[in-house]
Order: C-alpha cells, then sequence, then structure tokens
C-alpha cells in the first residue's frame, strides 16, 4: 500500500544563488524536486511566497528547469540583501494561496467595484495575464498615477474586446493625467 505524501505548509532549505550559464545576468535560486513536491503542488501552476536569508517574503514561482526548478531572483533583490552567485542562502517557501499570485491594489479594485463591464473583462483574462497587469499597475507608487493607468488599462480591456494590445496599451499608458 502506497504511503500519502506529507504536505507541509512552509519549509525552509539552504540553497545557492546561481548565475545563469548563458550571459544575461540573470540570478536563480536552484529549487529540488522534493521541495516542490512537499508543498503540495498540483497542475502547472506552482506559486509561493519566498523569504531569503529572513528579508520580507515576496511572491514568485517555481519555474521548471530540467528536473528542478528555480526562483528569479532580481538585480534590486540582490543587492538590498547583498548577496551574489554562489552564495549559499537560507530560504522559506510557502504555497502562495492569494487570488491573482501578487496583492491587488486598492484603487485597482475600487475602479473594478465601479466597473462591472471592466471587472468581467479583467477576471476573463488567464491568471498570468491578471498577474502581469497587477504587476505593472502596482509598481506606480502614486495612488492619482495608479488610478489613472487603471483606468486608462480597463478602457483598453473595452476597446480591444477582452484582449490586451501590448503595443497599443503601452501607448495609451503614456498619456498625461487629465488636468482637473
Amino acid at each position: 500500500m502506497a504511503r500519502a505524501k506529507k504536505v507541509v505548509t512552509q519549509i525552509t532549505i539552504k540553497t545557492k544563488l546561481v548565475r545563469s550559464p548563458i550571459e544575461s545576468g540573470w540570478h536563480f535560486l536552484l529549487i529540488e524536486p522534493k521541495v516542490a513536491e512537499q508543498l503540495g503542488f498540483e497542475g502547472r501552476f506552482r506559486r509561493v511566497m519566498c523569504s531569503i536569508n529572513g528579508d520580507a517574503a515576496f511572491h514568485c514561482a517555481l519555474l521548471p528547469w530540467g528536473e528542478q526548478f528555480y526562483i528569479i531572483v532580481n538585480k534590486k533583490k540582490r543587492d538590498s540583501l547583498g548577496i551574489v552567485a554562489d552564495d549559499e542562502v537560507e530560504v522559506v517557501l510557502e504555497k502562495d494561496t492569494s487570488k491573482y499570485g501578487l496583492p491587488m491594489p486598492p484603487e485597482v479594485k475600487e475602479v473594478l467595484r465601479q466597473d462591472p463591464e471592466g471587472d468581467t473583462l479583467f477576471h476573463a483574462l488567464t491568471p498570468g495575464k491578471q498577474r502581469s497587469m497587477l504587476y505593472w499597475l502596482s509598481r506606480t507608487k502614486d495612488i492619482d498615477r495608479r488610478i489613472h493607468e487603471t483606468l486608462i488599462f480597463v478602457e483598453h480591456l473595452k476597446n480591444n474586446d477582452g484582449k490586451i494590445d501590448n503595443k497599443k496599451l503601452q501607448a495609451e499608458l503614456k498619456r498625461p493625467i487629465a488636468d482637473w
């Protein structure tokens, strides 16, 4: 009789920060498949909250790479932690159970609440496109700018049958905030 696999909600491991073998500047944390298995993932999506060396956790994905997984660690994060390629780090992983894999800024939530058609179009996007748009909109720190960009994004979905035309959207996002 096969034993049921034990699923944990959080796991702490030690791993190395690895630089990409191609000259791209990318750096990764390599994660063994047994780690993903212990977190009880099903299907293709493996979203986690990751903390490196006790720093604040961030949303990310366990991305497949051959027989193992990796987590991308950007330059800003590496610099803030003072880590470089080949450093051994302590990593705490927790299965990300959030709805979008990123927090939804309150201004985005409010715009979607006030615009049922926009809300329907946003939620008809794939989870990856929803996450990409939330990432884009959340990186803007100015509240007025975030509202402005959210309104443009919703308008873009309405004008393009719920689809995202990246080139067109980028041009639209350059519109200045209206002077009320």
